[in-house]
């Protein structure tokens, strides 16, 4: 039997993190899998601890790992409490909102299953699945990120900044991570690529983006440290960085 450590950092997510556990419950994992999940609150001042609580009670028979932060620390942080409390063979982050579909770990077992990956990207800018339409600028801010980190690192990722990232436990486990907010992403796109032979695969998700009024919190001022984060943690330093951050700044003029 293998385990897949399912960990869910939350935040101010009452709203909708049932709904997200029921999903979570509800995926049927291939023959020989078994579930681990991993709640992390990181000090909500909504009742999400409450709403954990009551989930809890109405499905015994689903067992939850629940940890607390008793001051809010952010994202990064949320994550690395729940990476060390892993046991399972292989990670794979789940955020607690309705933007992606944890019926689409499938997918992202597929090249792990078939033996083929070690780290496996869930990917919203490829493939044929649904995509909610939501903000253009949003969008080429993930694209540029995206860019700038495959230049740092010399991959060819479409989506850096996606959620969906699968891991083999004892690889991310192994890192050194540092990043407390959404500098996560490009930190950890950054150190995983600097291991020999790392075999990392993408494959395409869909995506159910939320409006700022619908709860999204990610701010634009999170895009400038995944850009200072970018050039901190990337392992190509030949690059002249005096055009990188000009090219950063330009851009930053233009739509901010």
């Amino acid at each position: 039997m293998q385990t897949l450590s399912i960990i869910m950092p939350a935040y101010n997510e009452a709203n909708t993190i049932h709904h997200i556990l029921d999903k979570v419950k509800a995926v049927n994992l291939p023959d020989g899998w078994l579930k681990q999940l991993i709640i992390v609150n990181d000090c909500s001042n909504d009742d999400t601890q409450g709403a954990i609580m009551s989930y809890q009670k109405q499905n015994p028979d689903f067992p939850i790992q629940y940890l607390a932060h008793e001051v809010n620390k952010g994202k990064g942080a949320a994550l690395h409490t729940g990476i060390a409390a892993a046991t399972g063979d292989y990670l794979i982050i789940q955020d607690a909102d309705l933007e992606y579909d944890p019926e689409e770990y499938l997918d992202l077992l597929k090249p792990v299953i078939d033996g083929q990956a070690d780290v496996v990207y869930g990917s919203r800018f490829m493939g044929g699945n649904a995509h909610r339409i939501l903000f253009f600028w949003h969008s080429l801010g993930n694209k540029f990120l995206t860019f700038l980190s495959n230049m740092m690192t010399d991959l060819n990722l479409t989506d850096m900044e996606t959620c969906y990232k699968l891991f083999r436990t004892d690889i991310i486990q192994g890192l050194q991570l540092k990043e407390r907010r959404f500098g996560f992403e490009p930190e950890v796109t950054a150190k995983i690529s600097r291991i020999p032979e790392i075999r990392i695969y993408e494959v395409g998700i869909s995506y159910y983006g939320r409006t700022f009024a619908e709860g999204k919190k990610i701010s634009w001022r999170d895009g400038v440290r995944a850009i200072y984060c970018i050039v901190k943690y990337g392992t190509i330093p030949k690059i002249p960085l005096l055009i990188l951050l000009g090219l950063t700044w330009w851009l930053l003029e233009c739509f901010l």
